[in-house]
């Protein structure tokens, strides 16, 4: 007998651990999702939109350009410090102008006092909290990009690994687990392409509408755009910093992901009970029990059930919380509402990292399959259908298969042997000849391939413009710096 271990390796039935990136996900103590340093986090956003904005400013003669490389090269220390001189000062009226406070007592206040020229912490904080969710929308993106990757690969896989569908939790038609799959696929890669779709609205650029009314100051949002990486500017000041829609769109689009992804956790839940045994799960994606050591339990599908919905609650505060602003700059909308985004979007990619794991470590059990499809009479539909193309009204040869249907119960018998029907009724083949419709027979996977190739074209390119902007910026900051 083996002896079980006390460190999770082996225990009851369980020959390994769980999965390390599963472990990270369901057993990490609970923070928010968002930055694991916050003030540090944000006093880097504010100093990237300042970087651009004094090279912005300077190419515009408004800063002389001594006292922009004076006050970048603090910025740059401060940075490279990680804004310890910062972080130890009071901050009554908000971490922006104890930040700014800082640079004036270091350089003077004709120097330091120049940084926030034709801005306000308003259009500021609009142009951080787009940055902040660049982090956490391309995780997300990651993960449905793997998720999808995953199903479409098993879909190859199991394309003839015959399984009943179901409907109203009966056996209805024959399909594969393979086609299961797919169909799993397509809500994630529309879902993919709503979230690329919201994330449009972070690259746009709100610098330069100051507090809600624009500035005097001949700011250039254009030149800030490119430096930071958006792609368009805010053609109205009151929408540039009343405006959080992209908070809510990225998380409408994740809610819809979510009903997805619990609605596929449910049913591999189903499928790999004892009673049903379909499918088997992995060791490295199953739980035991502290007390009764026979139990193979897939709980990380209960947490995909659970995380999934995060980003529906998310929505549901978000939107509560900016219907009680007006539409101008509000602490309603751009703090209240926005802190729900965060956790939203962490809690969703935690879900479809699971189901992804789930998926990727799942098998059927084919044997168990057939005999599913072919006890539960799956090919009556097709039956009917035959007796249709032989010129019997579809009504009539419906009741026909019914009545069939209640003989073979009756007798014990197979549709097969009870039909009489000169033709296979094997639900392989039946599947095999649903090829219409979009059914099992036909190949329905290179639409989604090059979907998803589509997808993650767009992905890469968003990801390598941000990148290509930083390093844009890196560049002018060096040069000011050194002029």
């Amino acid at each position: 007998m083996t002896a079980l271990s006390h460190d999770g390796v082996r225990t009851g039935r369980l020959s390994s651990a769980l999965d390390p990136e599963a472990h990270a996900i369901v057993y990490a103590p609970f923070t928010d999702a968002g930055d694991a340093d916050p003030l540090g986090d944000e006093l880097r956003r504010i100093s990237e939109v300042d970087r651009a904005h004094l090279i912005m400013l300077t190419e515009r003669g408004v800063v002389e350009p001594g006292r922009a490389a004076a006050l970048l090269r603090a910025v740059e220390e401060l940075r490279a410090a990680d804004f310890g001189p910062v972080r130890g000062r009071p901050m009554p009226r908000g971490v922006y102008l104890a930040y700014e406070g800082h640079l004036i007592e270091t350089l003077g206040d004709t120097t330091g006092g120049v940084l926030h020229t034709g801005r306000s912490r308003n259009d500021l904080n609009a142009t951080t909290a787009r940055l902040r969710a660049r982090t956490p929308f391309l995780a997300l993106l990651d993960a449905v990009d793997g998720l999808a990757d995953v199903l479409l690969a098993r879909a190859a896989s199991y394309a003839d690994v015959t399984m009943p569908a179901y409907t109203h939790g009966q056996p209805a038609v024959p399909i594969t687990y393979g086609h299961y799959l797919a169909g799993v696929a397509g809500g994630v890669l529309r879902a993919y392409g709503r979230l690329l779709e919201a994330g449009d609205q972070l690259d746009v650029n709100p610098l330069g509408a100051g507090a809600v009314g624009g500035t005097s100051v001949p700011v250039d949002a254009e030149r800030t755009a490119e430096l930071l990486g958006f792609t368009a500017t805010v053609p109205n000041s009151v929408d540039a910093v009343a405006s959080r829609d992209f908070a809510l769109a990225l998380l409408s689009a994740s809610a819809m992901l979510g009903v997805t992804l619990a609605r596929a956790a449910r049913d591999l839940g189903v499928w790999t009970s004892e009673e049903s045994g379909l499918l088997r799960v992995t060791d490295t994606m199953v739980g035991s029990s502290s007390m009764m050591p026979q139990k193979r339990n897939p709980f990380p599908l209960e947490h995909v059930q659970g995380r999934a919905t995060a980003s529906l609650g998310a929505f549901v505060a978000a939107a509560t919380a900016m219907t009680t602003a007006g539409y101008t700059n509000a602490i309603a909308v751009g703090t209240e509402a926005m802190r729900h985004l965060w956790p939203g979007l962490g809690d969703t990619t935690d879900a479809v990292t699971l189901l992804r794991l789930v998926v990727a470590g799942t098998e059927p059990c084919p044997d168990r399959m057939a005999e599913r499809a072919r006890d539960g009479f799956t090919a009556a539909t097709y039956l009917a259908e035959r007796l249709v193309a032989d010129g019997m009204p579809f009504r009539a040869a419906h009741h026909r298969v019914g009545e069939t249907v209640l003989e073979a119960l009756e007798s014990g018998r197979s549709l097969e042997e009870t039909a009489r029907f000169d033709g296979d009724l094997a639900p392989d083949r039946v599947a095999a000849a649903c090829a219409f419709g979009g059914g099992p027979g036909a190949d329905g996977l290179p639409p989604l391939r090059d979907l998803l190739t589509r997808h993650r074209a767009e992905t890469a390119a968003r990801r390598d413009r941000w990148s290509a902007a930083a390093a844009l910026l890196d560049e002018a900051v060096g040069k000011a710096v050194r002029a």
